[in-house]
């Protein structure tokens, strides 16, 4: 709609001289879960092509900002990928996908523009309208040179942008929500990485206003760029709050990513990064984040050196039972749903342990974020988490409006209140954040005045092993929800 000197078309198709397809073999580029994610080097052309349909959906999406995050997560340092932030902070809408792969997949400058004007046609994009994205990437050495395409594509089609530089994908996602909340009558959070800090850092504050976290918890950052986002996280937080040690912080050194440490090693090997095993004594709290910080799973020795595995299953039983104790508490119980969201990855004692001890429901989706957060959000306060330790909680504005409401009838109900409240600002609503939900569960050990065998103890996980599968072509499966 209305391009009518055809600027953005020739921009677009003239771009693909300088930033051409590379050589796939044949193999298409396809927009997943995870948005792009492929080697490094073959990415320059595909970064260009999420810049331009970067500015389409926000002329879309009424100019409303939309985010592009660069970064691989938990793959090795040589990969590294794209993925684009709808205006709320959440997944990129699922019927704009294939667009994002028919764009990766023009063969030449004339494909490309019909794929644009195609685009253009079909989702009835105003071109008239202003555009407007912010971009944000990890710690990667490709990640400057996919800016620089990336700033190209968004040239090509008039975009306003802003660049983050180095941030998590949780803080960019936030940013995302905060710069298109700013100018409602409840705003998410300050416009800048300092607000998101400063933010979850009050937050805590108020949350452990009537408890303190027992010892030091020992932070595992992937040598990614968790670890310097904690660092300046910690220099917002309450000093007598919360002690943290960091280790594998060596972002300076690219090969060291995701190298036997992080999240995702823990997960899968079922055993701790090298500075655990050679300093923890029985019962240290240790927990791993991964790559670009999304993601979270806590760990422990047990007597006798026996390794002890928090997952997102255990960290999602624990938000659960916390949240459902704090509304009943506070008197909300019967103006308040909540329900916990897993997928077919869950260990089933932790589902059995939700529903019989903690009498909420739970619900089973297909692998993949944008589901759980999808059926969480129907409920009031939504739990979600994957095994692998990636989730959130959703508060929907029908709890928000009875948490602030609501007027307490005691001391307890008070303080029971309070803490709701300061949970609704510590947890990052948009996605699964690693930093968020480290202090999540430092703030509910606090409060319950658990150690992380008192955690472990709730419930006795069914053996069960994780193992990646081979096949020809992905695409043929699907899973079949609740098997």
């Amino acid at each position: 709609m209305s391009d009518p000197e055809g600027k953005y078309e020739k921009a677009v198709a003239d771009g693909f001289s300088k930033w051409p397809r590379a050589d796939t073999q044949g193999k298409p580029f396809t927009y997943g879960t995870a948005g792009f994610r492929m080697r490094a080097d073959l990415l320059d052309y595909v970064m260009y092509t999420v810049g331009v349909l970067a500015g389409l959906r926000s002329r879309k999406q009424a100019s409303n900002t939309i985010g592009v995050m660069i970064t691989a997560s938990h793959n090795k340092a040589e990969d590294n990928g794209v993925k684009l932030v709808d205006q709320q902070g959440e997944m990129l809408e699922q019927d704009w996908e294939p667009w994002a792969t028919e764009f990766a997949n023009a063969m030449n400058g004339e494909e490309l523009k019909n794929v644009y004007m195609q685009c253009v046609e079909k989702c009835k994009v105003d071109q008239r309208k202003e555009a407007y994205v912010i971009f944000a990437r990890d710690t990667r050495p490709s990640g400057d040179r996919l800016v620089k395409a990336l700033k190209d594509g968004l040239d090509a089609v008039g975009v306003q942008y802003i660049d983050y530089g180095c941030a998590t994908t949780p803080q960019l996602h936030y940013l995302v929500r905060a710069t298109n909340t700013q100018n409602q009558p409840q705003p998410y959070g300050e416009v800048s990485i300092e607000g998101y800090y400063k933010k979850m850092a009050a937050a805590f504050a108020q949350a452990t206003k009537y408890s303190s976290p027992k010892g030091p918890v020992t932070v595992d950052c992937a040598n990614g760029v968790g670890a310097p986002k904690l660092k300046e996280l910690m220099q917002h937080m309450p000093q007598d709050k919360l002690q943290i040690n960091i280790v594998n912080d060596r972002i300076d050194k690219a090969e060291l990513l995701n190298e036997r440490a992080g999240a995702d090693f823990v997960k899968t090997q079922q055993r701790g990064p090298q500075e655990f095993v050679d300093t923890a004594k029985a019962f240290d709290r240790w927990c791993s984040l991964d790559g670009d910080a999304d993601r979270i799973v806590y760990y422990f020795n047990a007597d006798g050196s026996q390794f002890r595995l928090l997952d997102g299953d255990r960290i999602a039983t624990l938000a659960a039972s916390f949240i459902g104790d704090l509304v009943r508490k506070a008197g909300l119980e019967d103006a308040i749903s909540l329900a916990v969201v897993q997928t077919a990855y869950a260990n089933g004692a932790s589902t059995r342990y939700v529903e019989s001890n903690l009498g909420l429901k739970v619900e089973v989706t297909p692998t993949g974020v944008k589901h759980l957060h999808h059926v969480a959000s129907r409920y009031d306060i939504g739990v979600y988490f994957e095994a692998n330790g990636h989730g959130t909680v959703l508060f929907n504005p029908r709890s928000l409006k009875a948490i602030r409401k609501h007027e307490p009838q005691s001391p307890a109900q008070l303080e029971a209140l309070d803490t709701l409240k300061a949970l609704t600002d510590l947890i990052n609503q948009t996605v699964g954040d690693a930093l968020s939900d480290l202090l999540l569960v430092e703030a509910i050990l606090a409060y319950k005045d658990w150690t992380v065998a008192e955690w472990l103890a709730t419930y006795t996980d069914l053996p069960n092993k994780l193992a990646k599968v081979l096949v020809r072509d992905r695409s043929e499966y699907r899973t079949v929800v609740g098997t």
